[in-house]
C-alpha cells in the first residue's frame, strides 16, 4: 500500500525537486513482493565484485563488502529521483579495469580506481549538461565501437580460462553454471520453452541468479568449494577501514594517473552509452504496454545522477565496476512483469524501486553474505562469461565490411591483452590509415537501432 494513488493515464505521484521526482516507500509507490524477493537472489551478483576489490586493489574483504554495501545504496539515487531503470555498476568495463590494474599495487591501485572514477563522473557532467555525449558515441566508427565491445568480451573470457584462473582452479562449477546461464538466457530452445511453460518463465526471470545457485550445489557436492561458515545476525559496515583507502587519506591520484586513466573512461563511458540506449528501449516498450501510468524522465537526468553515484564513489566508496546507468538483467525482469498489467505491478517505479531497495536488505542479512563467501569466485566468474557472451556478440554485430572487422579484431586482441590506451591508439591509426575516405557520410539512427536488437 501507498499513501498517494495514481489515477488511470498520469504520472506516480511524487514530490517535486526541481527537474527530479521524488518518490519514497508506502509514500508514493507500494513494495512488491516479487521484485522484493528476486532482489535478495539478485544482489549476489553485486558480491562477485569483491573478488576484484580483494584482488586487484589488495583490499580486505570486510572493507570490500562494506564498499558494495554503499554502491547498493547509491544505486537507489536514480530511481529515486525519477529514472525508472535499476541501475548497477558498467559490468562490460571490468575485464577491463582489470587489465588496466594489472599495472599497479597498493595503494596506487586504489587511486588508479578513483581517477577513472572521478573522469568517468567529469564526462557524464559534461555530456549531461551539454547534450554531446549522444552525438559522440553515435558518431563514432563502428569498428571502433566493435572493437572496444569484442575487446571487452575477449578480456572477460581471458581471466577465466588462462593458466591459473578461476576455470582450472573449479573446472565443474564454472563450467556447468557457465553453461547454463548461457542456456538460460540466450537458447532458442529454452525461450520457446519459457512461453509455454510459466514455471520455466519464473526461472528465466530470475536472470543469471539460479545459474549461480546451480554452480555453487555442484561445487559443493563435487568438493570444489568447502561448506560455507554460515553466521547468524546484521552485516556490520567497516566503515573505519572503508574510510582508511579514501583518497582523502592515501591521497588523490597523480596527474600522471589521472591521464593513464583516460582512455579506460572513455571507455566506460562508450560502453555505458550503449546501456542507456538499451534501457530506454525497454521503458519504451513498457510504455506501449501500459497506457495507465505516464512515464517521463530524460537522458540528462540520468547523466547528472550517474554523475553523483560516480563522484561520491570515488571520493568515499572507490568501486572497480564503476557507476553505471542500467543493470540490464534487473531492468528487463522488471518491466517484462510490469507489462503484465496494474495488478501485477502498480507501477514501473514500484517494481524499480523494491528491486533496489531489497539488494539492500539482502546485503544486510548475515546469514545470506557468508553463505555465499566461498562461492564469490562462482558469482564473478559467470558474469564475466556473460559480459564477455554479450559483447562479443554485440560487438560482432556493429561491423559490416570486411576493413571494419579487420579493425576491430586487431583492436579488440590489443585491448584485451594491452589495455585502453594501446587499442584506442591503434584503433585510430588503423581507421585514418584504412577506412577513412575524407568524405562526410550521413548518420542515421542506425547505431540505436543495432543496440535496441540487442536488448535481453
Amino acid at each position: 500500500m501507498s499513501l498517494y494513488k495514481r489515477k488511470h493515464g498520469e504520472e506516480q505521484p511524487y514530490w517535486p525537486i526541481g527537474s527530479y521526482k521524488l518518490r519514497l516507500p508506502f509514500i508514493h509507490y507500494r513494495i512488491e513482493m516479487p521484485e522484493l524477493i528476486q532482489g535478495i537472489v539478485l544482489f549476489t551478483a553485486g558480491l562477485g565484485m569483491i573478488e576484484i576489490m580483494t584482488g586487484s586493489m589488495g583490499i580486505s574483504y570486510e572493507a570490500a563488502l562494506t564498499i558494495t554495501i554503499l554502491n547498493q545504496f547509491l544505486m537507489l539515487l536514480p530511481s529515486t529521483f525519477g529514472v525508472p531503470l535499476v541501475s548497477g555498476f558498467i559490468t562490460a568495463i571490468v575485464p577491463l579495469m582489470v587489465v588496466f590494474l594489472n599495472g599497479y599495487e597498493g595503494t596506487e591501485a586504489i587511486q588508479a580506481v578513483v581517477a577513472v572514477q572521478l573522469l568517468l563522473a567529469l564526462l557524464f557532467l559534461i555530456f549531461g549538461i551539454s547534450g554531446l555525449g549522444e552525438k559522440i558515441v553515435v558518431n563514432l566508427p563502428s569498428s571502433l565501437k566493435a572493437g572496444i565491445l569484442i575487446g571487452a568480451g575477449i578480456a572477460a573470457i581471458m581471466t577465466e580460462i588462462e593458466p591459473g584462473g578461476r576455470l582450472s582452479e573449479t573446472p565443474i562449477a564454472i563450467t556447468v553454471g557457465g553453461l547454463l546461464c548461457l542456456f538460460t538466457m540466450f537458447s532458442l530452445y529454452f525461450k520457446r520453452l519459457s512461453s509455454k511453460k510459466r514455471f520455466i518463465r519464473l526461472i528465466a526471470s530470475y536472470g543469471i541468479a539460479p545459474s549461480i545457485i546451480v554452480a555453487i550445489i555442484v561445487g559443493w557436492a563435487v568438493g570444489e568449494y568447502p561448506a560455507p561458515p554460515v553466521e547468524w545476525g546484521i552485516t556490520v559496515p567497516a566503515l573505519s577501514e572503508v574510510w582508511q583507502i579514501t583518497p582523502w587519506v592515501i591521497g588523490f591520484p597523480s596527474m600522471d594517473l589521472l591521464i593513464a586513466s583516460i582512455p579506460t573512461a572513455i571507455l566506460a563511458y562508450v560502453i555505458a552509452y550503449g546501456d542507456v540506449v538499451v534501457g530506454d528501449e525497454m521503458i519504451q516498450r513498457a510504455k506501449k504496454a501500459r497506457p495507465d501510468e505516464k512515464i517521463e524522465y530524460t537522458f540528462g537526468q540520468l547523466y547528472i545522477l550517474t554523475f553523483i553515484r560516480n563522484l561520491l564513489n570515488a571520493l568515499f566508496a572507490p568501486h572497480p565496476g564503476l557507476a553505471g546507468p542500467i543493470y540490464t538483467a534487473g531492468t528487463a525482469s522488471v518491466t517484462e512483469r510490469y507489462t503484465y498489467g496494474r495488478k501485477a505491478m502498480d507501477s514501473l517505479f514500484s517494481g524499480t524501486n523494491t528491486m533496489l531497495i531489497a539488494f539492500s536488505i539482502g546485503i544486510f542479512l548475515l546469514p545470506l553474505v557468508t553463505f555465499f563467501r566461498p562461492f564469490l569466485p562462482i558469482a564473478l566468474s559467470i558474469t564475466l562469461i556473460l559480459t564477455g557472451y554479450l559483447c562479443i556478440t554485440i560487438g560482432m554485430q556493429q561491423v559490416k565490411t570486411e576493413i571494419e572487422r579487420g579493425i576491430a579484431g586487431v583492436m579488440a586482441i590489443v585491448l584485451a591483452i594491452y589495455g585502453a590506451a594501446a587499442a584506442l591508439a591503434l584503433g585510430l591509426v588503423l581507421y585514418f590509415t584504412m577506412e577513412f575516405t575524407g568524405i562526410k557520410k550521413k548518420k542515421s539512427n542506425q547505431d540505436k537501432e543495432e543496440i535496441q536488437q540487442n536488448v535481453s
